[in-house]
């Protein structure tokens, strides 16, 4: 039997807390009256000294549960919980769904994810609105929850997903998909970038996408046992990772960029999606290219006290408007770019040899992240059309921040110009991720499929006496992971802990990596 290390009633105060604050709006499968039973069932608890990140952790489970949605169709997930008429069919975005699934790889229950893939392939999803790694995020899925039949019965579909983009297609006077230099072509506005400096061409996003694409369907060909397919797209693999190194790194500016159709050349701008590549592993390690994250933490790059700015400060189109289009990526913060960036981020700190950034950088801006959710509604100066409105202590996630203030631009923008006709249409806004960046990456559980059990903390060793994560569901066990500096905390002896329905399987006297063989 598994001993429990948090005291229930830290999850059942968290969600009554954030009910009482809720004016639910749209419920949808899993109503705020559920929400208590739903959690504690599902997903993994977590407590440590920082209350700020530890709330915000239960904040976005709580917020993740709402937009799980039944249909016709089986489970979805949703980005927003008002209808949205750029949405598809149920009101589903592709944009963020990679999003989707690697923080709803934690929930207990499979069915919410088995259908929702089944929906995107097979049950009228559109997989390609935007740029979107299906592949991969059905394997970062499987690596923490298996389910390699299904895996494998959508294999010719995800085949056919990639071969569509090789294909191509022409909207709004662009030609998407692959060109003849070998490199994916899409605009700012398909991968949820509107109005970016960068703007239209080769993007570091979509060609590491597709990259992540076809590593993931090498591997689930193997799975399959059709050692000739994963071949195939082992090479596409490599072809897209040579291009991306030779044409889209700038090694002036030391940062992956867009490449321009128009120009040939490389745009003139380092934005926050130059970070994608490590997102799949995809630089070559011991390059020069990992100079590129002295930026994140540099004021005149990407730095800032709400959060990472999509474009770099020093840029002379560097914005914060409040005026035309509501949601602009030439300078404010974005959930969904920071989110994916610290995925990146880990990547690094646990695959690359480099002296560019750290694990407290790591820790840094995963806390300024944490402290964004937060209602602040602070208008520009000199605007009195909307009141001064800011609550520290309620939990919020809408769309983009104003990176220097933190508050929320494009709800802030929206009513400045009269213009929030969809009501509350940001609240609760599920267009990144959260929790998977405290449980992969912070407490550095490392999901994978070759039957080791990995645990490697970027928590900096002089930071916390402790933290846990428990009621983990991983690859058919329960697993509990303990950080306890002296060991009066847990009582389970000095050191970091790892635990496997109850049963000790790996222990240091440090943060350090550590790992126990349990069987693929």
């Amino acid at each position: 039997m598994n001993e429990r290390f948090i005291a229930s009633s830290k999850l059942a105060n968290y969600v009554q807390r954030f009910n009482d604050w809720d004016t639910e709006l749209y419920p949808q499968a899993i109503p705020n009256c559920d929400a208590l039973a739903f959690l504690e069932a599902n997903v993994p608890r977590f407590e440590c000294p920082d209350p700020i990140l530890e709330q915000t952790y239960y904040f976005r489970w709580w917020t993740y549960r709402k937009h799980i949605k039944e249909t016709p169709d089986g489970a979805v997930i949703t980005e927003f919980l008002p209808p949205v008429p750029w949405a598809g069919k149920h009101n589903t975005i592709n944009c963020p769904a990679v999003c989707h699934y690697y923080e709803g790889r934690w929930i207990r229950d499979r069915r919410y994810l088995d259908d929702y893939s089944l929906f995107w392939l097979r049950k009228g999803g559109n997989p390609r609105s935007y740029s979107f790694c299906i592949a991969d995020a059905f394997l970062a899925r499987d690596n923490v929850a298996p389910s390699r039949a299904l895996l494998v019965d959508l294999l010719p579909d995800l085949i056919a997903n990639y071969e569509a983009w090789e294909t191509g297609w022409t909207r709004h006077q662009h030609r998407f998909g692959l060109h003849a230099n070998g490199l994916f072509y899409t605009i700012d506005d398909r991968e949820g970038g509107e109005y970016s400096i960068g703007g239209h061409g080769y993007r570091p996003t979509l060609n590491s996408y597709m990259y992540g694409d076809a590593k993931a369907i090498a591997k689930i060909a193997r799975m399959a046992g059709i050692q000739a397919l994963a071949k195939r797209f082992e090479e596409k693999a490599a072809v897209i990772k040579a291009l991306v190194q030779e044409y889209l790194w700038d090694a002036d500016a030391h940062f992956f960029k867009i490449l321009s159709v128009e120009t040939n050349r490389l745009c003139n701008v380092r934005e926050l999606y130059g970070y994608i590549p490590w997102f799949f592993n995809l630089p070559d390690p011991g390059k020069g290219y990992e100079t590129a994250w002295r930026e994140l933490m540099d004021p005149q790059g990407f730095f800032a006290p709400f959060g990472p700015t999509f474009a770099e400060q020093r840029h002379p189109k560097f914005r914060l408007n409040y005026t035309g289009h509501e949601c602009q990526w030439n300078g404010p913060s974005w959930p969904l770019a920071t989110s994916l960036v610290l995925t990146a981020l880990a990547n690094l700190l646990n695959h690359y040899d480099q002296s560019m950034i750290s694990k407290s950088d790591y820790l840094r801006t995963l806390r300024i992240y944490a402290g964004c959710h937060a209602f602040r509604q602070i208008p520009p100066d000199g605007s009195s059309s909307i009141a001064r409105v800011i609550d520290e202590e309620r939990p919020w996630i809408d769309e983009s921040l104003n990176p220097f203030n933190g508050d929320w631009m494009t709800r802030t923008a929206l009513l400045l110009q009269g213009r929030n006709n969809i009501k509350e249409r940001g609240k609760d806004y599920n267009h990144s991720t959260f929790c998977d960046l405290v449980i992969s990456g912070l407490v550095g559980l490392r999901p994978r499929s070759d039957g080791v059990l990995e645990v490697n903390p970027l928590l900096p060793e002089d930071t916390w006496d402790h933290f846990c994560l428990e009621n983990v569901a991983y690859r058919g066990q329960n697993l509990t992971i303990l950080w306890d500096r002296d060991g009066q905390r847990y009582h389970r002896g000095p050191g970091l802990l790892l635990l496997a329905d109850g049963a000790e399987l790996a222990r240091a006297d440090r943060l350090t990596r550590i790992t126990a063989q349990v069987g693929v």
